[in-house]
């Protein structure tokens, strides 16, 4: 990091990037009473900001929200931007020097928001900090993640589906990462909840919109990584994210989205003689996809 000395002031960080204040971006889409639950979570941690962006909703989710908390500050961008496009708007329409990305389906615990911000705050080198996330049964769900090898990536593409505890999927997943409560290093973060440096942040560009859905996290911290930022996961910051409130009510575009933004990752980040194996990448996404379908109609 000796290229960004320079830039900082003599305690090592940027004084625009000092994490002591937090703005919290919401991105919502017919999330129905989970929003209002969230936001109401969040509210008590205290930030300094907080506002929901909507993607479209019609499902009643704004309308509870504002009879619940009358005061909240929407952004309603007017149609379906996606997640990432979304959470663009709602960063620019707060100051704060800590950003919070995070889904309206989530319940986050008390203390999490000041753990992630100690991280940041403590690591003038750490651009984004993640927490550690559990599904509706308490289950870890994998939200630190290393950067896949070729042989991982297809391991896991073929037999993730059908056999999750594989030795591919389980090195992709860093299954084997202790919980405890120290923050380790990785290399990307689950964009269900994020906080992010602003500076940071706003150095790359943010989220890339030309992702709808899926990938335009693990595509942020790669960038984020190529300008020498750290990712740092925090296990003592914990939230629970009830996952498919909002995708549900599209499963098979959804899997259409992911397998798409995959492909598009996979071509951004190959390089030399990985770019020509991007024709086999394809058709090998095409194949997973499918068999993502099929999965999902024999399991209903």
């Amino acid at each position: 990091m000796s290229g960004r000395a320079e830039r900082r002031d003599g305690t090592g960080r940027r004084p625009h990037d000092r994490a002591d204040g937090v703005a919290v971006v919401v991105v919502n889409y017919e999330s129905g009473p989970a929003l209002a639950r969230c936001v109401a979570g969040l509210r008590r941690q205290d930030p300094a900001e907080l506002v929901v962006v909507d993607n479209g909703s019609r499902d009643g989710s704004l309308d509870e929200l504002r009879r619940r908390v009358p005061d909240i500050e929407i952004v309603d961008p007017g149609a379906n931007l996606g997640y990432g496009a979304a959470a663009n708007r709602g960063a620019a329409a707060t100051s704060a020097p800590a950003l919070l990305v995070c889904n309206s389906d989530l319940e986050v615990s008390p203390g999490s928001l000041a753990a992630l911000t100690a991280v940041l705050d403590g690591r003038p080198d750490c651009g984004v900090a993640g927490p550690l996330i559990r599904d509706a049964d308490g289950r870890r769900y994998p939200s630190a993640r290393r950067f896949p090898s070729m042989i991982d990536a297809a391991g896991h593409a073929l037999l993730g589906l059908f056999a999750p505890d594989n030795r591919f999927t389980r090195s992709y997943h860093l299954a084997d990462l202790a919980v405890g409560s120290a923050p380790r290093e990785v290399d990307w973060l689950s964009g269900a909840c994020l906080l992010l440096r602003r500076g940071a942040f706003d150095e790359v560009g943010g989220f890339d919109e030309s992702y709808f859905m899926y990938a335009e996290d693990v595509d942020l911290c790669w960038r984020l990584a190529r300008a020498g930022w750290k990712a740092a996961y925090v296990p003592s910051a914990e939230v629970t994210h009830l996952q498919g409130v909002s995708t549900e009510a599209h499963p098979y575009r959804m899997i259409l989205e992911h397998h798409r933004s995959l492909l598009r990752f996979a071509g951004r980040s190959s390089a030399g003689w990985r770019k020509a194996l991007l024709p086999l990448v394809a058709v090998g996404l095409a194949v997973r996809a499918g068999l993502a379908v099929l999965a999902r109609i024999v399991r209903r």
